[in-house]
């Protein structure tokens, strides 16, 4: 899959977020409404102390509520 490529699930439209700029191997994917995401590697091992920071920013709010 392409980054931005949209599918359908049975939670709703979903599309890819992350891919692997190594082989094109899809890392992550997020329902399109915002409910879920998702990524198949260590947010937390990122190189820098904030390059995933917003990753978990998206699930603090989620879990608050927010979108």
């Amino acid at each position: 899959g392409e980054a931005g490529q949209t599918f359908d699930t049975p939670f709703g439209r979903a599309e890819v977020s992350h891919t692997c700029a190594n082989d094109g191997v899809v890392e992550g994917v997020r329902l399109s409404d915002g409910r879920a995401f998702s990524v198949q590697y260590h947010p937390e091992a990122a190189a820098g102390p904030r390059d995933a920071e917003y990753l978990f920013d998206q699930f603090v709010d989620l879990m608050a509520g927010k979108k």
